[in-house]
């Protein structure tokens, strides 16, 4: 099918619009950000810091590693390395550059400065506002919906940004996203001038790539990764293309879930879907001696799938995101298989039909876990639609076809698993009562 060019511009804006590098998880980044954008506003070092959050960045920022922190965890972690070490230009990138030096004063400056942290009741998942002050000055920054998108900032009292957002209203190329399906996506990845998506898909293989082997050296997490490899040279798994990919997968959340400062490329504001749309591919592609070429238009169609299906998800949600990215893959291994359009649709239809059960219960070293079954499950599912066997609509939250699929995954995911949500965070902060840990400042 031909692509009409508008299109084709409209997908690539998504592309670069979704796929971004990042340092560590987004939640405990996106903290930073505010925070660092927050003491620029104010001018000076604040002396005191109220830190209003849903529940949803509570319930990701609560047990991840703030990547360069030296093992700390924490809202308020986040916060201070934004304020002493951060650079609100770089977006996701804020606190790339921290050093020891900075770490000894982030420390002594949790030591001395007023933190608070407020659980925000909104109905924003994805919501982070900042207070702080110091002498009779004061700055308030807030951001919505996406991990970088400022929506108020206030200087001494007087508003320099205030603007509405929603999903609904907001008119940049994020209102595009209604144009994707999987039958333009299949399209597309057969028939795109490679040479629009090249560079940035080879920015997803080194960087992605780096994390993983990092994470397959190194000790990390729970080191899922490594330990199938392990599993492998001693016989007790098989030494197969499925183990060699969850592996690689996995190993990438290992060391980034645990403070590893490497960056990744995110897609649709996570690190983890990046990695789990990319590194099974890549390994695949790689094991099987496929061309670059068909590894990039394999690239293509797993991230936009993972995106087309996380946008009607939401940016957080109680529905493992790492699941979509699953889904994607589960199409990408069937088209780099040569499978026709209907056959990769049942492959994702397949995997959707199978995980959509897993919840995210914040982000922590177990997501590398996660995402080895996500990957186990993409095989099974792309193998079994190459069989012609395939779920049927009807069948549970299976719909007539993909598109509908989709739509009920996004049903569950919105709605469905509000309560789950709640239930979710409730449970993870039990402990302290209150939803924040105090890190460590020695």
């Amino acid at each position: 099918m031909n692509v009409d060019p508008d299109t084709v511009a409209k997908v690539v804006t998504i592309l670069h619009e979704e796929i971004v590098p990042a340092q560590g998880c987004t939640e405990p980044i996106a903290i930073a950000l505010v925070a660092a954008k927050a003491r620029e506003v104010l001018g000076a070092v604040p002396e005191r810091v109220r830190i209003y959050v849903s529940g949803n960045i509570i319930k990701n920022v609560k047990s991840v590693v703030v990547p360069g922190s030296g093992g700390m965890v924490g809202i308020e972690t986040s916060a201070a390395m934004g304020i002493v070490a951060g650079d609100c230009t770089k977006d996701l990138m804020v606190i790339s550059d921290v050093t020891e030096a900075d770490m000894v004063a982030v420390r002594e400056y949790l030591g001395k400065a007023a933190f608070e942290v407020v659980h925000e009741k909104t109905p924003v998942k994805l919501y982070v506002r900042i207070e702080a002050a110091a002498g009779d000055r004061s700055a308030e920054v807030e951001v919505k919906y996406l991990h970088t998108n400022l929506t108020r900032v206030v200087q001494n009292g007087r508003v320099l940004l205030d603007r509405g957002f929603s999903p609904e209203s907001f008119h940049t190329p994020e209102e595009d996203r209604s144009v994707l399906s999987v039958r333009l996506i299949y399209d597309l990845a057969k028939s795109i001038d490679l040479e629009l998506i090249r560079p940035l898909f080879q920015k997803v293989i080194v960087l992605n790539c780096a994390i993983a082997e990092e994470g397959l050296q190194n000790a990390y997490g729970v080191n899922i990764g490594s330990s199938i490899l392990k599993n492998i040279e001693q016989g007790i798994y098989g030494d197969d293309l499925r183990n060699r990919c969850a592996s690689y997968a996995a190993a990438g959340s290992d060391a980034r879930m645990s403070g590893c400062p490497l960056p990744v490329m995110t897609t649709s504001g996570s690190g983890n879907q990046g990695m789990t749309a990319s590194l099974p591919v890549i390994k695949f592609a790689r094991l099987k001696g496929y061309a670059e070429d068909d590894l990039i238009r394999a690239l293509f169609l797993s991230h936009l799938c993972t995106v087309h299906i996380k946008t009607q998800v939401g940016r957080l949600s109680a529905y493992c995101g790492a699941m979509c990215a699953a889904a994607g893959v589960s199409g990408a291994l069937s088209f780099l298989m040569g499978a026709d359009y209907d056959t990769t649709a049942h492959a994702i239809v397949n995997t959707l039909g199978n995980i959509s059960g897993i919840v995210c219960d914040g982000a922590k070293p177990s997501c590398a876990m996660k995402i080895a079954t996500g990957i186990y499950a993409a095989f099974d599912s792309a193998t079994l639609a190459s069989y012609h066997k395939d779920l049927h609509g009807g069948d549970g939250i299976v719909g007539s076809d993909v598109e509908a699929t989709i739509r009920n995954i996004g049903e569950l995911a919105s709605k469905g698993m509000e309560q789950t949500d709640e239930v979710i965070l409730k449970i993870m902060t039990s402990e302290s009562g209150h939803g924040v840990y105090r890190p460590p400042v020695n």
